[in-house]
């Protein structure tokens, strides 16, 4: 039976909605598996790392009592002995340890989505589950995923991007840059996921304010002008070198809303969102499953959605968020989450795929990418160090 170790928490925003994706999608479907032996890193949101069986239990996180846990509980350490082992020092002088198989990082954001994790395991040499180093890192930077997006031909919409820097030793000058720009603007965080830090701006006097509160999450921000006659979709995908598609989603939001971190989240299926009749309650909220679209329009969404898979060297899985221009009929690259939130089990439910379904596959592509990767010659003999 393999081990998998599966790590989530962080220093991250998006700290909570990990731990809800670790417990519900990865560790629950593998435990009923009974295929694999499952241990829990909880990482806390001051960077402390946790090992201990009762991290499974979604309840030690809403009532608190994870704090207690905490404060009893030694911090595990790692060994890199031709692989990866956790260590830890228990009472009456006793030490536990378990070597690693395989990896599966449910993080979400800064310090875990962005490739700082992916390293880690990189240099221990385990096979990990997700996206590899370069494109997390690529994933999670809007500014860059927009520019390799642009250079591969995708289509991205018109946007600008500063730096808190920037905007702190010379804000007119800063402020400048986005005055080519036509209102509605998008002001967000250039790392920041689940729609944190993200403002809706109407005019001018309101730009401020916007981008005080993105430069709050990020040192780098992204603005954007709003798509007009807006429809947005989001495509979950799975696969290293044929990746498969799940369903085009299309988010249930008033006309005058954004699908922000409380309509994605906040929710949790106890109350419908106003005038989202017929819509499905999927992990986020109310939504189209498939999205409703012309087929020749569903078909161009879908297939820029894998071309900007393949254009960052997304493996494992991904989501590709898109927006559409419903009049022109044109679809644009908005920006791509290398971990999704709860996995986005409901879409891939919807496909065909079940959530125990999912949690091994994607535990399989983990294998076969280290695989692959193991073949590539990494060293190389020289008589260079012969002459000192």
């Amino acid at each position: 039976m393999k081990t998998v170790l599966v790590i989530f928490g962080g220093r991250s925003p998006e700290h909570d909605v990990s731990i809800v994706s670790a417990i519900a999608a990865v560790i629950k479907p593998l435990e009923l598996l009974n295929e694999y032996r499952v241990e829990p890193v909880y990482i806390a949101k001051d960077g402390a790392w946790y090992w201990d069986d009762r991290l499974k239990d979604v309840s030690l996180y809403r009532t608190g009592q994870v704090d207690q846990l905490m404060s009893k509980s030694n911090s595990p350490w790692l060994e890199f002995d031709g692989g990866l082992q956790l260590v830890k020092q228990q009472s009456l002088g006793r030490v536990r340890k378990q070597r690693i198989d395989i990896v599966f990082p449910v993080m979400h954001g800064s310090h875990g989505e962005d490739g700082s994790l992916m390293g880690l395991l990189e240099m221990a040499g385990v096979p990990y589950v997700g996206c590899d180093v370069p494109s997390s890192a690529l994933a999670m930077d809007k500014v860059l995923a927009k520019q390799v997006a642009g250079a591969n031909g995708i289509a991205t919409g018109t946007w600008v991007w500063l730096t808190k820097q920037e905007l702190t030793s010379d804000p007119t000058r800063a402020k400048a840059k986005i005055s080519s720009l036509t209102y509605p603007l998008f002001v967000k965080p250039a790392h920041a996921g689940s729609s944190i830090g993200i403002t809706k701006v109407a005019s001018e006097t309101e730009l401020d304010n916007a981008l005080e509160v993105a430069a709050h999450y990020d040192s780098k921000i992204i603005v954007e002008e709003a798509v007009p006659n807006l429809i947005e979709v989001t495509l979950p995908i799975m696969g290293n070198a044929e990746p498969r598609p799940a369903l085009l989603e299309q988010p249930l939001t008033d006309a005058d809303t954004f699908f922000d971190f409380e309509t994605k989240y906040m929710h949790g299926g106890k109350k419908k969102m106003p005038g989202k009749k017929g819509g499905k309650l999927g992990a986020h909220g109310y939504s189209n499953l498939p999205a409703k679209l012309p087929g020749d329009l569903y078909k161009q969404a879908e297939t820029l959605g894998l071309d900007v898979y393949r254009a960052l060297g997304c493996s494992g899985t991904a989501r590709i968020d898109m927006l559409i221009d419903s009049k022109a009929g044109k679809v644009y690259f908005n920006e791509i989450n290398p971990m999704p939130g709860s996995l986005y089990a409901h879409n891939w439910r919807a496909a065909g795929v079940s959530g125990t379904e999912l949690a091994k596959q994607l535990l399989r592509l983990a294998e076969e990418r280290h695989i692959e990767a193991e073949k590539i010659q990494t060293s190389f003999s020289t008589n260079f160090l012969k002459q000192f």
